[in-house]
């Protein structure tokens, strides 16, 4: 496995530590009046979500992670695994429920995802920064009913549940952005 300085290192790297994949977040390198130079890095375990600081000083040795970003296409879930397809070799992979985690609410059948791999082994996707979804199912707006900040319960065609301003109504497509789940804008579709 390869290693890199501290100084090397740069935001969306991925690297092993205490055998659990980490992808840099944020850092700061800090250099104090006495003392040695060191960088304060913000990482999250790819396995389980978790966010972590760490602090190593310049010149220690970093592990980069056998890791791998690979597009297929989401099939579907059987409640225990989420299966994907490589489109180029059609060999189907399974991730279990818990790996995938709050990800699953924005996973649409069909639809190609980045797979991320971990020592060969998948272990969860990366979602794109937004989706867009039609609500199935939310009380119906009213006419004028356009008032900023009222929000209302809306269920998604993934099952989500995101909270929409009023005047979203059935059948109607919004963007959401995927890391905090809140609603973005209407489309029209």
């Amino acid at each position: 496995m390869a290693s890199i300085d501290v100084n090397q290192i740069s935001k969306g790297m991925k690297l092993e530590i205490n055998e659990d994949p980490y992808e840099i977040i944020g850092y700061q390198h800090v250099k104090p009046g006495k003392g040695q130079a060191f960088a304060r890095i913000k990482l999250k375990n790819l396995k389980t979500g978790n966010v972590v600081e760490k602090t190593y000083k310049v010149g220690e040795k970093l592990e980069v992670a056998d890791f791998e970003e690979r597009e297929m296409e989401y099939l579907y879930n059987d409640g225990t695994f989420f299966y994907f397809m490589d489109t180029k070799t059609y060999e189907q992979i399974g991730i279990s429920t818990e790996n995938i985690g709050e990800k699953a609410n924005f996973l649409k059948e069909n639809k190609s995802i980045q797979v991320q791999f971990y020592k060969g082994e998948p272990i969860s996707v990366k979602l794109p920064k937004t989706v867009i979804l039609q609500i199935i199912e939310t009380e119906p707006g009213f006419k004028g009913d356009t008032v900023n900040n009222v929000f209302k319960p809306a269920t998604v065609e993934t099952g989500a549940i995101v909270q929409v301003p009023t005047f979203i109504n059935e059948k109607e497509y919004v963007k959401i952005d995927t890391e905090t789940g809140k609603y973005l804008e209407r489309v029209n579709k």
